[in-house]
Formats: C-alpha cells, sequence, structure tokens
C-alpha cells in the first residue's frame, strides 16, 4: 500500500489480536502497524476491488490476461475477472421454504458449478473461502502475503533509482513471461482439453480416461492419476489442479496445490513455476532477490540503513 492508502486505513482493527489492538497504525516505511506491531496483511487493509485490481495487473501482459478485463475509460488499466460461485439450497421449514445462499468469494474459473463444489468440498472448510468466514479472509490475507503489490509494481517500491526501476521492470516481465501460472481445475486426464462456452467438460459416462502428454495431447487409456505432491491416488470423479508450465502428465489434489517453500495454498491457484515445483509470489521472488526483514521489499543497495535502524528498532 502506498503511504496515503496506510494512513486511510488507520483504526482498521488487527485480526491476529482480535480485539486486543487499537487499530493499525502505519509504520513510516516498515509494512506492519505501530500499534500491535502485526503485518498490514494481518489487518487486511485493502478492498475488494483494491485486490482484483492488483491481481489483475499482474496478469495482464501475460498469456492469462484472458482473466482480466479492461476497466472503462482506464487507459489500459485491467481488473481481475474473478470468479464469484453462489449455492442457493431449499430449506424446509413447516409450509414456508427458505433458501440457504452460501457465496464463495473466489471458485475456480472455467468450471461447473457441480464441479467447482466438488472442488471447494475438498478444501478444508476453514479454508473455504465463504463470505463472512474466517476462510473469506484467510483467502485475503493470503493474497496480501504471496503476492505483495510492490513484487510486481515498481512504484509502490521506496525509492528506486532510475536504473533500479529499469531493472526492476524487467524483473517483472521476466517472471510474468517464464514463471507465472493460473492453475486448472478439471477432472483426471481432461487437464488442457478445450472448453464449451468456458464451461468445464464433463467425462461422458462409461468413457475410459485417457492420460495427456506435457503439451496437452491425448496418449491413451490410464488406469490411475496419482497427486505430484502426496502420490497418493486422484479418483477419477474427482477433481484435480493442473499446471499448464508443468505439463499436463502431472495433477494435484486440491488441498495438495500449495507453495513448495511455505505448504502454503497458493491464493486462487496462481503460482510460479520454478526448479520443478509451484511456487508462490512472495518466496519465487525472494528465491532469485533477498528481500529486507525492516519494509519487506527486495533487498537494494540503500536498504542497509533500514535494515540497520530495523534491528536498533
Amino acid at each position: 500500500m502506498s503511504l496515503g492508502q496506510q494512513q486511510s486505513a488507520r483504526g482498521v482493527p488487527c485480526l491476529r489480536c482480535k480485539g486486543m489492538c487499537s487499530g493499525f497504525e502505519p509504520h513510516s516505511w516498515r509494512k506492519m502497524c505501530k500499534s500491535c506491531k502485526c503485518s498490514q496483511e494481518d489487518h487486511c487493509l485493502s478492498s475488494d476491488l483494491e485486490d482484483d485490481r492488483k491481481i489483475g495487473r499482474l496478469l495482464m501482459d501475460s498469456k492469462y490476461s484472458t482473466l482480466t478485463a479492461r476497466v472503462k475509460g482506464g487507459d489500459g488499466i485491467r481488473i481481475y475477472k474473478r470468479n464469484r460461485m453462489i449455492m442457493t439450497n431449499p430449506i424446509a421449514t413447516g409450509k414456508d421454504p427458505t433458501f440457504d445462499t452460501i457465496t464463495y468469494e473466489w471458485a475456480p474459473p472455467g468450471v461447473t458449478q457441480k464441479l467447482g463444489l466438488q472442488y471447494m468440498e475438498l478444501i478444508p472448510k476453514e479454508k473455504q473461502p465463504v463470505t463472512g468466514t474466517e476462510g473469506a479472509y484467510y483467502r485475503r490475507r493470503r493474497l496480501s502475503r504471496q503476492l505483495p503489490i510492490y513484487d510486481q509494481d515498481p512504484s509502490r517500491c521506496r525509492g528506486l533509482l532510475e536504473n533500479e526501476l529499469k531493472a526492476m521492470e524487467e524483473f517483472v516481465k521476466q517472471y510474468k513471461s517464464e514463471a507465472l501460472g493460473v492453475g486448472e481445475v478439471a477432472l483426471p486426464g481432461q487437464g488442457g482439453l478445450p472448453k464449451e462456452e468456458g464451461k468445464q467438460q464433463e467425462k461422458p459416462e462409461g468413457a475410459e480416461t485417457a492420460a495427456p502428454t506435457t503439451n496437452g495431447s491425448i496418449s491413451g487409456p490410464s488406469k490411475e492419476h496419482v497427486c505430484e505432491l502426496c502420490k497418493g491416488v486422484a479418483p477419477a470423479d474427482s477433481p484435480v489442479v493442473y499446471s499448464d508450465r508443468a505439463g499436463y502428465s502431472k495433477q494435484w489434489h486440491p488441498a495438495c496445490f500449495v507453495c513448495t517453500k511455505c505448504s502454503e495454498p497458493l491464493v486462487d491457484l496462481i503460482y510460479f513455476w520454478k526448479d520443478g515445483a509451484p511456487w508462490c509470489g512472495r518466496h519465487y521472488c525472494e528465491s532469485l532477490r533477498p528481500r529486507c526483514s525492516g519494509c519487506d521489499e527486495k533487498l537494494r543497495c540503500n536498504h542497509d540503513l533500514r535494515q540497520i535502524l530495523y534491528l536498533l528498532s
């Protein structure tokens, strides 16, 4: 967040402190609250719109730009077309039926509601992004933690010199081309297959499942699909996650598609591919450039004084 946004967010309660914090009090340069010492993500300072703009910026100018939409009058600015899912279940209460409505703040794009619900049921309940629940706050905290805005937008970094600005822009351009990815949800053996009108194709009843090769083409019948992380079998009628950068011969259980460094679920299936495994944005960037433990930005020569002040504070 910019300093102006931090100032406007004063008083936002801390989700970690559970009432112990008097409200967000921005530090002058560290990404934390002066009141409780917790990080910005623990206060969920950003709005849904700001989060969608951030992901839209990340995905634009990449092969995943179809997941974004142009903002009217935004001079080329794009916003994330976040897929939400609403489930309405009738509840019999005497003569007058009522309805229980559940809204998921995010759901896998390009799938049927049935497959999307199956996917959600395979995620731990406390991590399901249902509106108004801890799972929805958990998603937003991960979004802030895994995809820091200053890792993709040089204008959000403090004091960049002209040569550093150019180097940062090139760094972002490179990881968008070589590492950035968005996981795809499908039934085992159906990863990489064309979708009809943006909806996941259902496997015909009685049809044998074919295993795609790494370029998405079908190689032949396969009896068993195995999760890359836990090595457990993926049932033929249960959704899995595919990574196009890994190749469609590999799949993950929904709960197993996590960052190889921190083991946290990858927010909205956004990953960075490196060393044969998916990483979250934060740890991917840290694996290439060190991060200042004070201001949380990627380390540059003019961070040395900040680091000393951080250690003394």
